[in-house]
């Protein structure tokens, strides 16, 4: 990997984060890198502006703070094909970042990195549009203008209500591939990808999806009939949610937890697999996913742990 230009963006308002970001900036600027540097969070998106005033390519996005850091750099970065090398400075879980430890000799970092000796893991996102009536030849509309591109998540879509002076209940009509599958009455309607299986989906009691796989999880969310279950589709299938009797306008589409727009009366959500992949740069040598899941989720497995003898 050529380490020419590259992104820095670290967790908003976290002291530790920034530091660590201007000390990564000089290095790589010694390095003779042009370094983009800003702060990442719910009120900063500093990715526009470096994409905007680019002049070449930019070979990399050093993401420090958490999973939610982690996240929007991949919505923002993935349509680009840019690598995200993310790692936990500042964060929490960490499902997504690469572990502090093994960001703790940097300068080491950067020569494995030019001497591409790391790993890439490909993550599939999904893609959404909202959609005024039946005719499929109809204009995309959103939150501005229609010729807005599709809104991109990496965990999920989600279609819920909000109000300020309450918690309104909705109904969703949910259709697959053409065929109505269900009215949904409760809380909303999840729709991820194997990696966001892990997060507001497995909250939901939804399944747990291998992240090198691709499909789409779909999860009711607190569901007013116990028959109404998760189901998993195949990565090719095109869902589409029709709030149905929103007398107060209060359904919206959100993007990995992040508002994306209202729907109106006789809109709907299109959602499907996205055109393009998140990148993340592996550092860990024996990177193992079901140690994440065993260590990031807690699994106790047995209370009284038993020798597998048959293994010797």
């Amino acid at each position: 990997m050529e380490l020419k230009q590259v992104i820095i963006a670290h967790k908003a308002a976290d002291p530790l984060s920034k530091r660590r970001a201007e000390e990564c900036a000089r290095q790589l600027e010694s390095l003779g890198c042009k370094v983009l540097m800003g702060p990442s969070g719910p009120k900063d998106n500093p990715y526009p502006v470096f994409l905007a005033s680019s002049t070449q390519k930019i070979d990399l996005a050093v993401v420090l703070g958490g999973d939610g850091t982690a996240l929007a750099a991949a919505r923002q970065l993935s349509h680009d094909g840019i690598p995200i090398l993310a790692v936990n400075v500042g964060g929490h879980l960490g499902f997504l970042t690469e572990p502090t430890e093994a960001f703790q000799d940097t300068e080491t970092v950067w020569q494995r990195l030019i001497e591409d000796r790391y790993a890439v893991q490909q993550r599939m996102m999904l893609q959404a549009r909202v959609l005024d009536g039946l005719d499929p030849s109809l204009k995309p509309v959103s939150a501005t203008d229609s010729q807005d591109p599709p809104f991109l998540a990496l965990n999920e879509m989600c279609v819920k209500p909000a109000a300020s002076d309450r918690i309104p209940t909705s109904t969703l009509e949910m259709e697959v591939d053409g065929e109505i599958v269900d009215q949904y009455q409760g809380d909303g309607l999840i729709v991820a990808t194997p990696t966001g299986s892990t997060c507001y989906t497995a909250s939901a009691n939804g399944p747990i999806m291998h992240p090198g796989m691709e499909a789409i999880a779909v999860t009711p969310i607190c569901p007013l009939s116990l028959s109404s279950r998760p189901i998993v589709l195949p990565a090719g299938s095109v869902v589409k949610i029709w709030p149905l009797g929103d007398r107060d306008l209060s359904t919206k589409l959100w993007t990995d937890g992040v508002l994306g727009t209202s729907i109106w009366p006789g809109q709907h959500v299109e959602v499907r697999i996205a055109q393009c992949q998140a990148q993340f740069i592996i550092l860990q040598e024996n990177y193992s996913y079901y140690r994440t899941l065993r260590e990031k989720l807690h699994w106790a497995g047995a209370r009284i742990y038993y020798s597998n003898n048959h293994r010797n």
